[in-house]
């Protein structure tokens, strides 16, 4: 399986990123954010946290219009997968890959911390490496996770099952809890908790490596 892992200005988990899809036994290629295209052959394209382009304007939003955006959409268009985590999210946001905006926390500050996940569907390559109603620990660090979409979107989501993972409990105001959420087709994931923060037992937890490696395989056996 090969996969691309774009990096933006201001990212700063994209080497975390590639380290964890690689000890999945993905074959991972690092893209800068001012190339035109994906490698050729990519399956999946991870959208690392950090702080693109120093969030100056709107979380995601200026990285939306890099010049690797457009391939981004191309990859989506044609059923690729896409994984964007923390800012990732925001920027699938800001792309309108995935419904819904990242706001500021509810508290206005910045959260760091362990937190508590509750995986809502296994109907994706990428949660199918869990069980429905497990609980999981995976790390959380922004400060404009609190997603928010209207009650219309919010109901598409809950009936296609779209919702992967919510808080719990509750640590940023975001709608439903919602910590992560699938695209109509399953095939992308925005996620605000960090996976590749507990994908090591160096890190202090491994509950993020089952996503790694679901996906991996998914793709493998697609």
């Amino acid at each position: 399986m090969k996969a691309a892992v774009i990096t933006f200005p201001g990212s700063n988990c994209d080497r975390d990123l590639a380290v964890a899809l690689q000890n999945a036994g993905a074959q991972v290629t690092r893209v800068w954010h001012k190339d035109q295209d994906l490698p050729e052959g990519t399956d999946l394209v991870g959208v690392p946290g950090g702080f693109s382009f120093g969030d100056y304007l709107r979380c995601g939003a200026i990285a939306a219009h890099s010049p690797i955006a457009a391939a981004l959409r191309r990859h989506a268009e044609r059923g690729g997968y896409l994984l964007g985590i923390c800012n990732g999210f925001q920027v699938l946001t800001e792309l309108g890959l995935l419904p819904g905006a990242l706001m500021r926390n509810s508290a206005l500050t910045f959260i760091c911390k362990p937190a508590t996940l509750n995986v809502l569907t296994t109907d994706s390559a990428f949660t199918a490496g869990y069980r429905k109603g497990q609980q999981i620990g995976i790390p959380v660090a922004h400060h404009d996770g609190n997603y928010q979409i209207t009650p219309d979107g919010l109901a598409r989501l809950q009936d296609g099952d779209r919702i992967a993972f919510t808080y719990g409990p509750a640590i940023n105001g975001s709608v439903g809890d919602i910590a992560g959420i699938l695209s109509e087709n399953r095939r992308v994931l925005g996620m605000m908790p960090h996976p590749e923060r507990a994908a090591d037992p160096a890190l202090g937890g491994t509950d993020g490596a089952a996503l790694f490696r679901s996906v991996v395989d998914g793709v493998v056996n697609a």
